[in-house]
């Protein structure tokens, strides 16, 4: 995949024309995503520790790995036109 083909898939992502399905799963994917960060960023206030930093290592496996697998395994099993 070059350059070029990724900016024209790109250009469709942000055009608004995506099918409303995919919609609906972008907007889970990214709410997911969200509602994860806020659990981290909770457990990190109510922590007994005294860090009460926002553990981004957490956010990362626990958010952004399970949102974004699927469009992975799709990408890689999807049949070839």
């Amino acid at each position: 995949m070059n350059y070029q083909e990724i900016l024209e898939k790109a250009k469709v992502v942000f055009s608004g024309r995506l099918p409303k399905n995919l919609k609906i799963y972008i907007t889970i994917s990214l709410g997911w995503i969200i509602f994860i960060g806020y659990l981290t960023w909770w457990n990190g206030l109510k922590s007994p520790m005294l860090d009460k930093s926002f553990r981004w290592d957490e956010w990362f496996w626990f958010g952004i790995v399970p949102a974004v697998a699927p469009y992975i395994f799709y990408y890689i099993w999807k049949k070839k036109e």
